[in-house]
C-alpha cells in the first residue's frame, strides 16, 4: 500500500530510511535511519544527520527537510519540472516524483516500490537528441509514462543525466543510473557551455582536480557533457553510486543561503568542514584553497557552497569532491560580479589585494606565507597555460572568438596579482 505521507530512502537493494512529511506544513519532513542499515553497516547520508536509531523530527526549514530540499532543481528547471509533471509544487512531492536518480548513493522511492532488479535504459536517437536539446533538457516528454525517468539534479541550470555507452546516450528509465549530464545553453546566456568547458580546462593546467568535461553541438545549439565523479561501472558494466553531499547539505544550509551575502557558509566555515571530515585532508585542503584562489582570478564569481561536495567512497573514505560548475561568469554581461565567497571581508574580486588573502588565511587558521604562495603559484599557472588552453580547445571545438572575454579577465586578474609579488 503506497502511503501520500511517506517515502523510502534506498542505496542500491538496502533500504537507508523512511522520510515523511508533516501533515500540518507540507514542506517539514522528518527520518528515520532502517534498523538493519544503522546496525549493518549503512553509513550517516550527511555530516548533518549522524546514524543513530533515534528519529530525526520535523524542523520546518532545517533538519531532515534542508537536506533533501538541497537535491532538487532550483528557479526555472525546478518550475518547468512542476509544470510539466502536473505536481504540487513542494519538495515532498517533486521528490517523490523525481527523487530515483539523484546526485548521490540516495534513490527515493514511495512506499509501495522497491529499486527495480534490472537497469533500464531508452537509447537517444538523434532526433530524440535534438529534441532534449532543443527543450534544455526537458526528459518527460515522449516516454510512456510507466516507464519515466526519476531524475533530479540540483541547481538553477537545465540538466539532463544520461548514460554513455562508446558514442550512444541512453536515457535512464524509472530510477536506473546515469553516468553522465548533459548541461544545455542558459536563454540569454548562450555562451556558458563554451565557458564553462574553457575555464574548466583552465583548471585543470592551474593544478586543480576538476571534473571531464566535453563541449557538443547539435543544431546550432551548444551543450556540455560532463562525467559524474559519484558513479563508476563494475565488470559486468553495471553503474553503481557513490554517496555526495554539497557543501550546503554537510553545513545544515538551505539552498537559498549557497552565497555568503545570502546567509550562507564562509569560506572558513567550508575549509573547516574538510579539515574536520576528509580522510586526506593534506591533499584536499591545498585543493580548496587553489579553487577559491582560482575563482578569483579566474572570474568565477559564481563559486558557492553548492558548487562544493563531500565524496564518499569505498572503504570509508571521504574526500573533497571534483570541483564542478567552473564559469568565467565575469566575461558574461548582466551577471553579478561579486564573489559568492568574500576574501578577508572584500567581495570585489578587482579590489582584493594580498592582505585580504593574508586576513582569509587567519580566518581559516593557516600561515598567511603558505595562502600567498598558492595565489602567486595559480597566477603563474593560469598566465603560463592561458594560450595553450585556447589552441587546445581551439583544436577540439573550432574557433570561439567570444573566449577572448575569458582570457581578457585572467589576464588582467592574474597580472595584477603577480603585480603585488
Amino acid at each position: 500500500m503506497n502511503d501520500t505521507n511517506s517515502l523510502n530512502v534506498w542505496s542500491e537493494d538496502r533500504l537507508v530510511a523512511r522520510l515523511w512529511r508533516d501533515k500540518f506544513n507540507p514542506q517539514g519532513m522528518g527520518l528515520r535511519y532502517a534498523d538493519d542499515w544503522v546496525n549493518n553497516g549503512g553509513f550517516a547520508i550527511s555530516q548533518t544527520l549522524p546514524l543513530k536509531t533515534d528519529e530525526f523530527p520535523v524542523q520546518p526549514g532545517g533538519g531532515p527537510q534542508q537536506f533533501f530540499a538541497n537535491l532538487l532543481p532550483e528557479s526555472g528547471a525546478r518550475i518547468r519540472i512542476v509544470r510539466d509533471l502536473k505536481i504540487p509544487d513542494t519538495d515532498f512531492d517533486l521528490l517523490r516524483a523525481i527523487g530515483g536518480d539523484c546526485a548521490g548513493a540516495l534513490s527515493i522511492l514511495p512506499t509501495n516500490e522497491t529499486p527495480a532488479a534490472e537497469q533500464l535504459y531508452s537509447p537517444l536517437s538523434d532526433e530524440k537528441l535534438q529534441n532534449l536539446v532543443m527543450r534544455r533538457g526537458s526528459s518527460y516528454v515522449g516516454i510512456s509514462k510507466d516507464k519515466l525517468p526519476r531524475l533530479s539534479l540540483a541547481g538553477a541550470q537545465d540538466k539532463c543525466p544520461v548514460l554513455m555507452r562508446d558514442d550512444q546516450i541512453l536515457l535512464p528509465l524509472r530510477e536506473a543510473p546515469s553516468s553522465h549530464i548533459l548541461k544545455f545553453e542558459i536563454p540569454d546566456y548562450k555562451n556558458v557551455p563554451a565557458y564553462e568547458t574553457f575555464t574548466t580546462m583552465l583548471a585543470r593546467r592551474a593544478g586543480l582536480p576538476a571534473v571531464d568535461i566535453r563541449l557538443c553541438s547539435l543544431k546550432k545549439r551548444n551543450y556540455v557533457c560532463i562525467e559524474r565523479y559519484d558513479r563508476y561501472e563494475n565488470e559486468e558494466g553495471v553503474i553503481h553510486r557513490l554517496h555526495q553531499e554539497d557543501f550546503c547539505q554537510a553545513l545544515g544550509y538551505g539552498f537559498q543561503n549557497k552565497y555568503e551575502d545570502d546567509a550562507g557558509p564562509t569560506f572558513a566555515q567550508c575549509y573547516q568542514l574538510v579539515q574536520e571530515a576528509s580522510t586526506e585532508p593534506a591533499i584536499d585542503l591545498p585543493n580548496l584553497l587553489r579553487w577559491q584562489v582560482f575563482n578569483v582570478l579566474a572570474g568565477n564569481s559564481d563559486g558557492h557552497a553548492k558548487n562544493l561536495s563531500l565524496l564518499y567512497g569505498l572503504g570509508n573514505e571521504v574526500r573533497q569532491a571534483p570541483f564542478y560548475d567552473l564559469v568565467c561568469t565575469r566575461a558574461i554581461e548582466r551577471i553579478a560580479e561579486n564573489l559568492a565567497f568574500r576574501v578577508g571581508g572584500e567581495q570585489n574580486p578587482q579590489l582584493i589585494r594580498l592582505q585580504h588573502w593574508e586576513v582569509e588565511a587567519r580566518n581559516c587558521e593557516i600561515r598567511p606565507k603558505f595562502l600567498l604562495r598558492l595565489v602567486q603559484d595559480v597566477a603563474q599557472k593560469l598566465m603560463a597555460s592561458l594560450a595553450q588552453t585556447r589552441a587546445d580547445f581551439d583544436e577540439h571545438y573550432g574557433p570561439y572568438p567570444a573566449l577572448q572575454r575569458v582570457e581578457l579577465v585572467v589576464k588582467k586578474q592574474c597580472a595584477r596579482t603577480l603585480k603585488e609579488f
